[in-house]
C-alpha cells in the first residue's frame, strides 16, 4: 500500500492537508472572492457599474471553483483530476461554503489519482470518478460541516460581544499566532465566517503580527523586507522564530493588548474574507471599510483603520521590542529574512 500511493503521488500527512491544501485554498480566495472584493469596492467608492454589476457577481461565482482547482494543484493532481475539481468546487461551494469545498476536494482529488492512468478510457473514468466523489461528499457530509463551522463562528462571535474584553485579547492573539504559522488564517476565517467585532478583533491580531515585525525588523531587512511582511506575510519569519522564539513576543503581545482596544473601545469590525487577513495587499483594510462603512463618518473611520491597524501595532510592537533588545534577548541579526 505504501508503495502504490507513493507511485500515485499520494502523501497523508497533516502537513499535507493543513499546511499545503489550506494555504491553497487561501490563494484561491485571493484569486476570486478577493479580486472581486477590492474591484467591487472601488466601483462602490467611483461609481463604476461594470465592477458591482458585472465583475462582482461573477467572482463570487467563481470562488468554488478557484478554491477546488487551487487545492487540487497544491495536492499535485493530475491534469485531468485537476480540470475535474472545478466541477467539485462549483458544487461543493453552492452546498457546503469554503469548508465544504475544502473537504470534498481533497477526497475527490485523492481517489481521482487513485484511478488516474489505471485504464485505458482515463479520459472518461478519471473526471467521473473525481466529481462523483466531490459531488457526494459535498452532498452528504458538506452542508453539516459547514453547519458546524458556522456554529462555532456564531459562538466566538456571540462570546466577543457578550465578553469584548478577553475575547478580544483571545481573538486577536490566536488568529494572529495562526497568520505566522504556516497555515492560513484567512482560510479558517472564511470557515468560521468570522464577522462583526470578532472579525474586527481578528484583523488587529494580523495587524500586529505583519506591521508588528516589519516594523522591529527594519535594521536587519530594510525597506524590503518591511514591505515583504507589512504587504506580504509574517510568516517568512518562521524560521527565525524556530531559531529565537523571544522574536515572537513583541507582536504577539501587541495583538493582545490592541485586541480589546479594538473591541471595547472602537468595536472595530470586519468581513469574514478581510478579518484573517491584516494588512495584506491591504484587504484587511478594505475589508474593516466595507464592514463599517455609512455607520460611522467616513473620515473617523479611515482614521481608525490607520490607527488601530497599522500605526499602534508599529508602535506598541516596537516598544516593546525596544525593551527586550536592550536587554540582550533579541539581538541584531536574529530577524534577517533569508534572501
Amino acid at each position: 500500500m505504501k508503495a502504490f500511493l507513493e507511485r500515485k503521488n499520494i502523501h497523508v500527512s497533516a502537513k499535507t492537508y493543513f499546511i499545503d491544501a489550506l494555504g491553497a485554498m487561501a490563494y484561491g480566495l485571493f484569486a476570486s472572492l478577493l479580486v472581486g472584493t477590492i474591484l467591487n469596492t472601488i466601483g462602490q467608492q467611483l461609481g463604476i457599474a461594470y465592477l458591482t454589476d458585472v465583475v462582482w457577481p461573477i467572482t463570487q461565482q467563481a470562488t468554488g471553483a478557484a478554491i477546488a482547482v487551487s487545492i487540487a494543484y497544491a495536492l499535485q493532481a493530475p491534469q485531468l483530476v485537476l480540470f475535474a475539481s472545478a466541477v467539485v468546487g462549483v458544487g461543493a461551494y453552492e452546498l457546503g461554503g469554503p469548508i465544504g469545498v475544502y473537504i470534498a476536494t481533497i477526497f475527490a482529488t485523492e481517489l481521482g489519482k487513485v484511478v488516474s492512468k489505471e485504464t485505458k478510457i482515463d479520459i472518461v473514468i478519471t473526471p467521473v470518478v473525481t466529481v462523483l466523489v466531490g459531488m457526494t461528499i459535498s452532498t452528504f457530509i458538506g452542508p453539516y460541516i459547514q453547519m458546524l463551522m458556522t456554529s462555532i463562528g456564531e459562538l466566538i462571535m456571540i462570546s466577543t460581544n457578550q465578553q469584548p474584553l478577553i475575547m478580544g485579547a483571545l481573538v486577536s492573539t490566536i488568529v494572529g499566532i495562526a497568520l505566522t504559522l504556516p497555515i492560513s488564517s484567512a482560510a479558517i476565517c472564511m470557515m468560521l465566517s468570522l464577522s462583526g467585532i470578532a472579525g474586527g478583533a481578528a484583523t488587529i491580531g494580523c495587524c500586529a503580527q505583519m506591521v508588528g515585525f516589519a516594523v522591529i525588523s527594519f535594521k536587519d531587512n530594510g525597506i524590503q523586507g518591511l514591505v515583504a511582511q507589512g504587504l506580504g506575510t509574517s510568516m517568512l519569519q518562521m524560521p527565525n522564530i524556530v531559531r529565537n522564539p523571544k522574536i515572537w513576543i513583541p507582536p504577539t503581545l501587541a495583538s493582545f493588548l490592541l485586541g480589546p482596544l479594538a473591541t471595547v473601545l472602537y468595536k472595530m469590525e470586519n468581513t469574514p474574507l478581510g478579518s484573517g487577513m491584516g494588512t495584506s495587499g491591504l484587504v484587511g483594510q478594505i475589508g474593516t471599510f466595507n464592514a463599517m462603512v455609512g455607520k460611522i463618518p467616513t473620515g473617523q473611520l479611515v482614521f481608525q483603520i490607520v490607527l488601530l491597524q497599522i500605526v499602534l501595532p508599529a508602535i506598541l510592537s516596537y516598544a516593546i521590542y525596544f525593551v527586550m533588545h536592550k536587554k540582550h534577548w533579541i539581538k541584531d541579526g536574529d530577524m534577517k529574512l533569508s534572501s
